[in-house]
């Protein structure tokens, strides 16, 4: 990555990390490297509920506009519809000023390429190639030239209108909580549900900018749990502040989280035969419960490194159309090019509803393994040594045998700190406790 970029974009701390003047320098080199630099461009931009968004919007649209972009501005709506809208309008590309899941001092400008695709690390470098060298942008439109700012009022209403007729299924029986985290699916995830004939109960949908993500949403589903079981709803539905992942919670007030999701809708689909090669693609950090529960259902799963983009890729590069993250990001190929929450909210309720059964029965398909993470400090030039030592290697490999195909070592160098992190799963808590820190501390001394 480079020094700008992350995982998912630029971000930072509003107004000292991700400043007006970055921004601006963002719009200016994204709009040109992303149109390649041709007159009449179309931009779609749009932001989560945070209050710095007005600010960064503002020096960002400033930037697109001075060379030569014309943006539709959509206001707040989810992640995944400025992805949707950019293919609908046809636009060269789309921009998101949101920070997710993140608390409310941060924020950060994500691109999508004209397909709805996060940018590819190659178009990301050139982005931050011109910001640092401006004089590079050689185009500088006057008079009738110079970009203009569209309000579109409308960009809402369209992508409701799409994510309903996907689902095209009748939610009148069903009661639900939805958790909107005062964030960017606050007018559309109730709407959705509610012109689905759904019965809604909504918490934490009164955005004040200050609020996003404030103790609530699919990172906080505490309140969620407490409103399912108190109002006897079906179920319960979290989003982040950009309403890219869902948590759901069954009418138990348990948590089912994105493996589980993953686990009962690869199983509907493939019922349907919706499902490519009847494989879920998932993250290294998935349980081994999913993977477990998948080949009993006749599925296959393919695991890639942690982040949705990595996920994407394998599903474009291999043709699956579902994965995702043990997170809640999950994406839904055939409708949408990234994690989509309140689409897959409401997959998953059309689900409960088509096999008329409890989201804990529907959850029962997955058993989760208990999980125990430990970190061993290292030397930073050794994080990435651990399988060239012979010592490591063999009490890695011993523990791999002991649990015998219902358990999983997993091993991964922090990318920032110098740190191993030692994941362990298995049936036995204690068992794997006791594993894991005899191996993390081998590590320790063997690297440290």
């Amino acid at each position: 990555m480079g020094k700008l970029f992350g995982t998912d974009g630029v971000r930072g701390i509003a107004n000292t990390e991700l400043t007006c003047e970055l921004a601006y320098k963002l719009g200016r080199a994204g709009g040109y490297v992303l149109t390649e630099g041709k007159k009449n461009i179309k931009v779609i931009v749009g932001k989560d509920t945070r209050i710095s968004g007005d600010m960064l919007e503002a020096a960002l649209i400033s930037g697109i506009m001075s060379v030569g972009g014309d943006v539709i501005s959509v206001g707040v709506v989810p992640t995944p519809a400025v992805a949707y809208l950019t293919r609908l309008y046809e636009a060269d590309c789309g921009v998101v000023i949101s920070a997710s899941h993140n608390p409310v001092e941060y924020n950060g400008i994500k691109f999508f390429n004209k397909d709805g695709y996060k940018l590819p690390d190659e178009v990301e470098e050139k982005i931050e190639d011109l910001i640092f060298n401006m004089d590079k942008i050689d185009y500088k439109p006057t008079g009738e030239n110079v970009g203009k700012k569209i309000d579109n009022k409308d960009g809402k209403r369209d992508y409701i209108n799409y994510i309903k007729q996907i689902i095209g299924t009748d939610l009148s029986n069903l009661k639900v909580v939805l958790d909107c985290a005062n964030g960017a699916a606050f007018e559309v995830a109730p709407s959705v549900f509610e012109e689905l004939g759904a019965k809604v109960i909504t918490i934490n949908n009164t955005p004040d900018g200050k609020n996003i993500n404030l103790n609530c949403g699919s990172t906080h589903p505490q309140d969620l749990q407490e409103e399912v079981v108190k109002n006897k709803a079906d179920l319960g539905l979290a989003y982040d502040g950009d309403a890219d992942r869902l948590i759901a919670v069954d009418e138990k007030g348990q948590i089912v989280d994105g493996d589980h999701i993953m686990a009962i809708c690869g199983s509907h689909l493939k019922k349907q035969g919706k499902l490519k090669d009847d494989t879920v693609v998932v993250t290294v950090m998935s349980n081994i419960g999913l993977h477990i529960a998948a080949k009993e259902n006749g599925l296959k799963t393919v695991s890639t490194k942690v982040g949705d983009r990595y996920v994407l890729e394998e599903m474009i590069k291999s043709g699956y159309n579902l994965g995702g993250e043990q997170s809640g990001h999950l994406i839904f190929l055939d409708y949408n090019t990234t994690g989509d929450g309140v689409l897959s909210s409401l997959v998953l309720s059309s689900i409960v509803c088509k096999e008329n059964k409890t989201l804990s029965q529907l959850a029962s398909i997955m058993k989760e393994y208990p999980q125990v993470l430990i970190n061993a400090r290292v030397k930073n030039e050794n994080k990435d040594k651990y399988l060239e030592d012979i010592q490591i290697k063999e009490e890695i490999e011993k523990i791999e045998k002991l649990l015998d195909g219902n358990g999983r070592v997993l091993i991964r160098p922090s990318g920032t700190e110098p740190l191993v992190r030692v994941m362990l799963e298995g049936k036995e808590e204690g068992q794997i406790k006791e594993l894991a820190t005899n191996l993390a501390n081998l590590i320790q001394s063997k690297l440290s």
